[in-house]
């Protein structure tokens, strides 16, 4: 499925400020126009490194995501680096899934089925937001997609460690390791903050209790061993987990593992993945 597909055209799309823990964020609502959209909302998380969460960067991802699983996509930007290191991210992420349940009429939402996704540090942030709704007892989320996303910050996987620049493909590869890695730098100034779970999902030690779960990871991208790793680190603990791995990707581009994930093989799982999903009315216990 690609962007000018005349199904993304039907996608209307609305901005405005999300409250987070800290400080109002940039948000952009995606609805389709298909009837049963109401009943799920996908909060999905930006790419960038942890260094940019410029949503007009993933602006024809979140679209197709919209018209593929026929759902509202809430894209919400976060606290970046520079401006604030971890946990602030973080905590934005566990705000966003509050807020949206707390607003749910404002989204025309009616709180069934709540899923987090995103890219890159965004998928981190997806992950991280799964957890943290466990751990402090809300919102109830039904579903994490975790696309290509940054789950170990201490970079120490056989595809990270072995990225290079012998050809064009370990070219791009490399320099994705590069930004991920000076994402992390900047994220992360701490040591001993790189692994904590909260920032380095692949570190946590309880997998139980997290939400049914997609992951898709691509050959040649540096992170895929990592996603590959936590899937295997679900599916051992007993949370129904689906991981998949796609063909080589250009990462050179910026906006690749987006580029990627609009694919329509990548939009087919996803949207074969949300269509199984068991939301029962009434699974978000929060009032407005």
């Amino acid at each position: 499925m690609k962007s000018d597909d005349c199904s993304v055209a039907d996608v209307k799309s609305q901005t405005f400020s999300v409250g987070s823990a800290e400080r109002p964020l940039e948000a952009r609502l995606y609805t389709p126009a298909a009837k049963a959209v109401r009943t799920r909302l996908i909060v999905f998380f930006p790419c960038g490194s942890f260094l940019s969460s410029d949503l007009d960067e993933t602006d024809g991802f979140a679209r197709v995501l919209a018209a593929g699983t026929v759902s509202k996509v809430l894209a919400v930007a976060y606290t970046t680096a520079q401006a604030e290191p971890f946990p602030a991210a973080a905590e934005d992420a566990h705000a966003v899934l509050s807020w949206a349940v707390r607003h749910r009429a404002k989204l025309d939402w009616n709180g069934d089925c709540l899923i987090t996704a995103g890219v890159e540090a965004g998928g981190n942030l997806a992950a991280v937001s799964a957890l943290m709704a466990r751990d402090r007892g809300g919102p109830a989320v039904a579903a994490q997609l975790l696309i290509m996303p940054m789950l170990d910050a201490a970079l120490t996987s056989c595809s990270m460690r072995s990225a290079d620049g012998t050809s064009s493909a370990g070219m791009g590869a490399a320099r994705a390791a590069d930004a991920c890695a000076a994402g992390y730098r900047d994220y992360l100034p701490r040591a001993a903050d790189r692994v904590h779970p909260y920032a380095s999902p692949l570190q946590s030690s309880r997998m139980k209790g997290l939400p049914p779960t997609l992951i898709l990871s691509a050959d040649d991208d540096p992170l895929r061993d990592e996603a590959e790793q936590y899937g295997a680190k679900l599916i051992t603990a007993g949370v129904k987990t689906l991981v998949r791995r796609m063909p080589p990707i250009a990462i050179e581009q910026p906006d690749a593992r987006c580029d990627c994930a609009r694919q329509e093989s990548a939009m087919r799982e996803i949207a074969g993945f949300i269509a199984a999903l068991d939301c029962p009315r009434g699974t978000t216990p929060e009032k407005p």
